[in-house]
Formats: C-alpha cells, structure tokens, sequence
C-alpha cells in the first residue's frame, strides 16, 4: 500500500486535534506529526499526539526533524532523541530518522534498543536535499539499508526542472524494500502524485495551501479528487499537458474526470517543461526511455508546440500532415515501444466550433468569405482548416509581411487591419490574444466592422464572453467563443489517447464550470 499522508507542523496540543479532524474528514491514509515544529515540544507532549491520532484509527509517523534537514527550530539533540524514543513506547507505527544523525553510535544505541522491544514500530531513515538532486541515490539507498537492513528509505531533494524527477522514478521502480521518494518544488510535483503509481510507500499532502510543510506540497482534496489517487495503481497510464506555465490549465479536471466517468484507469497531470528546445528534448528523451513506466500521451501548448514537431521529425516516427503544413503539433500519443505519433487538433476544435454555431457542414464553408484577424500559432491552425475545405480567406495582421507570408503559404489573401470596416465577409475569426483577461476591455476590431448577418469566432476562452463577443451579441450577429474550440479540441484528444469518444456535453459542464469560477 502506498499511503497518502498529511504532515501536520504541530504548534500545540489543544490546536493538534481541530487539524487531525480536518485530516480525518478528508481522506487522509496516514498522519505525520511533526514535533519540532511544536512551541514547547516534549517526549510527554509526543505521546499524547500518537495517542490521540491512533484513537483516531490512523497510522502516525513521528517526526522530529534536524535544523540542518528542515526541521522548524534548533533543539536539542538529547530532547529529539528522548521525543523518538517515547514515540516508539507510546505506540507510533513510524518514527523518522535523519540518517546522518542515526549513524551517531548514541543514537543507534537508544533507538535500536527500544524498536527491538517493540518491533509495531517501523523505522524510517531519510536524507533530504533542499538546493538540488543527489548525486548518486543508489549510493544513499545501499548506505540507508547497509546500516539497518529493515529501514524504510526515504530520500526526498529539491527538483531544479523537471527532468529531475525521473531519478525517483527510476529508484522507486528499482526498489526492492518500501521506499519513499520524491522531489521537491513547483517543479517536482509530479514526483508526489505519481508516487503511488510507482510504489512508494507513501507520499505528503497538506491540508490547505497555507499549511504545507514542505515545498510543492499538495492539498489533500487536490491528490484524491483532481488527480484520482485512489485509482491509482502500478497500470495507470499517464497522460498530461506539456507547456510553461500549466498551473491554471483546465486540462487536469477536465481529462481526470472523463476518466474516472468512462472507468479508465489513467491519470492527467501538468507538466511544467520549463526553458526552451534543449529542455523539451531532454524531457522527451527522459519519457522515451522509460517505455515501462506507462506515459500514454501529452497535450502540448506555449511553448513548445514546434519543438514537438521537430522532435518526432527527429525522431522520424509518424507526424500527421495537417501537423506538418501547420507547423506545430498539441497533441503527442506514445504507442507501443515508444512509438511516437504527433498530431494537431487546434484545426479539429476551430472548426467543429465554427460550423457547430453555424449549423452547417465543414465542407459547406467552401466559398465562404472568412477574415482571420492575426497570423500567429492560433492563425495558421484556423487558416490552415478554413483554406482546406475552400473558404475564400482574408487574413488580417498589424505586421503585413507576417500576413502576407501566411497568406503566400496557404494560398489565402492578406490585408493590413485598417481595411477590415470594408470587408464583406460574413465570419470573422479573431486568432489574437486581445480581449483576453485581464486586458478584457480590449478589442480586435474597429469600429463598423459588425453585422447582425456574420458570425464571429473569438478563440480567446478566457473570459468567456470577451468585449469582441458582447459587441457582436449586440449587433445581432451569431457567436462563437474559445471555450468551444477548447472542448473540440480536446475531444479529438481523447480519441487519439484511448480511442474513444468521449462524453461531450460532459467536457462542456467541466470547462464552463471552470471558466466561470475563475471569473
């Protein structure tokens, strides 16, 4: 069993047990408490707090961390040791050990003499690492088990990036005793939420995201609700989106809750791949070597979009064409022995958004008179599927040679956007990030532009209804907004990820919920 446990820093007795209620209501598998985080903390004190979380039929871990290791505040090396003992007497199934100080030949000597008599007590010999990785845990893992061969390693240091992380995966799929380790950081989070799928014994969560006692610390609710933790098992597959910054992305509700709907045993998580291709690469490479272990695919967004496209031509496995002629690819689906296929569904999600408000057919848009306000990322996936199907494209950009170089590429029409109140075209899509919040007072177009005969697409999805959108509800015209190029989007996704359809108006409910909350 891999427990999920709160670390509680306990400042003193009578506050402990409103804490240890909240951990109970939420879910918590096991309770970690640490005493050196206590005002006046005391061996007495000690066994009062194991007593009160075994009445409260949870597995206690009794910590009384080393200043030097994180530990709260500098006491006395006799005080510690005498609060581990009395730990072990009042019945904790874990006491937790710097290994460094468990080499001292006093330590060794009360603590093996007292876990002897009570062999309930496991013990856990940990090394922590606050400015980077290791730089050999193999070594650190032999050297924990050579000293007492029944101890729980655990081994716990600070992600720099994430390509960190995959050392502790390796460990813990190597490991062949219970072991505990991860990484710490906004950069070592997957290492925590994994933990389970790779067999650690047990990783920490917090309360609340003003309680955690370590770095990238996550909240209970967030580890069983958002990320399934107790589904999760050696065969999940792991799926998740690729991109800096991926903390307010829907994606992780979204994906986990189709999951958990559709009874698929998979997870999705965020994965920050900070820097630029170097950093992306060596990521690719981390998950390509490790076909094992389980990732199934990746959804992937600013700004790594090219990278993933030059990365599978690297790799010379398959790139879909539509990928190819746009020049950049959102979506990644690791097959069979790392088989890579890259894909884009930007084009899918515009158009079935675009044609969905229209009523009509995809390939009823031939003819149609579109202006394309823009020629970025977003530009080249809406005009790439708009010229497809033999719309009759416009495309509208402050820097007229980007338009014209986007126009030349997919045989469209550019203009400068001070011609766009001439246009007779009767959808306008804006590809540019104006609206968007929290410049939400802005707008892609000028005045006298709008008519109650058009239909207008803003692919900004945040806010949902963005200046643009209010303005062309008031002149009458049909609209169409990005939180529905998102959902299309990620329902061609999921269908290259696990090969079927996913619940549509499910996606819906998950995606408005969550863009109306923030909002």
């Amino acid at each position: 069993m891999s427990y999920l446990a709160v670390s509680i820093l306990v400042k003193d007795e009578s506050g402990f047990q409103s804490q240890l209620q909240a951990a109970v209501d939420q879910g918590a598998e096991a309770v970690e408490l640490r005493v050196d985080a206590m005002d006046n903390p005391s061996a007495e004190a000690a066994a009062n707090l194991v007593a009160a979380v075994k009445k409260a039929h949870l597995p206690v871990i009794v910590t009384c961390r080393d200043k030097s290791e994180g530990g709260a505040a500098e006491l006395d090396f006799s005080l510690r040791l005498s609060i581990l003992r009395q730990a072990v007497l009042a019945g904790a199934d874990f006491i937790d050990v710097e290994y460094e100080n468990f080499k001292h030949p006093d330590v060794q000597s009360v603590l093996c003499a007292v876990l002897e008599q009570h062999p309930a007590t496991q013990l856990i010999l940990s090394r922590h690492n606050f400015n980077g990785p290791f730089e050999d845990m193999n070594l650190i893992y032999e050297s924990i088990l050579g000293i007492y061969p029944e101890a729980i390693p655990k081994i716990v240091y600070k992600a720099r990036h994430i390509n960190d992380c995959f050392a502790a995966f390796d460990l813990l799929t190597e490991a062949d005793c219970p072991t505990i380790c991860f990484a710490m950081g906004q950069a070592g989070q997957i290492s925590r939420i994994l933990a389970k799928k790779f067999g650690a014994f047990l990783t920490f969560a917090c309360l609340d995201s003003d309680s955690e006692t370590a770095p990238g610390q996550m909240t209970l609710t967030e580890m069983k609700q958002t990320y399934r933790w107790g589904a999760m098992n050696a065969e999940t597959e792991i799926f998740g989106l690729i991109g800096n910054p991926v903390c307010h992305s829907a994606g992780p509700v979204l994906y986990n809750t189709c999951f958990e709907n559709n009874r698929i045993n998979a997870v999705y998580l965020p994965f920050l791949v900070e820097g630029d291709k170097p950093e992306f690469d060596a990521f690719m490479k981390n998950i390509s070597e490790r076909s094992k272990m389980g990732f199934g695919g990746f959804s992937v967004t600013l700004p790594h979009k090219t990278h993933a496209l030059d990365y599978a031509n690297q790799r010379g496995d398959y790139v879909d064409n539509l990928a190819e002629s746009i020049g950049a690819v959102n979506t990644l689906k690791v097959g069979f022995n790392g088989i890579l296929s890259a894909y884009n569904t930007d084009y899918a999600g515009a158009m079935e958004a675009l044609v969905a408000a229209m009523g009509i057919d995809k390939h009823d848009l031939h003819t149609v008179k579109v202006a394309v306000v823009g020629a970025g990322g977003v530009a080249r996936a809406v005009v790439a599927g708009l010229t497809d199907v033999g719309a009759r494209v416009t495309i509208y950009n402050r820097t007229a040679q980007k338009a014209q170089s986007l126009a030349k590429e997919f045989n469209a029409k550019a203009a400068p956007v001070d011609e766009l109140p001439q246009t007779n075209a009767s959808v306008v899509v804006n590809c540019t990030s104006l609206g968007m919040t929290p410049n939400v007072d802005t707008s892609p177009l000028p005045e006298g532009v709008l008519k109650a005969s058009m239909t207008v697409f803003d692919t900004v999805y945040n806010p949902l209804e963005t200046k643009l959108l209010k303005q062309a509800k008031e002149t009458g015209a049909t609209v169409v907004n990005g939180a529905e190029m998102y959902i299309h989007q990620a329902m061609a996704q999921y269908r290259i990820y696990i090969g079927q359809e996913p619940d549509e108006d499910l996606m819906r409910t998950i995606v408005y919920g969550k863009l109306e909350a923030a909002n």
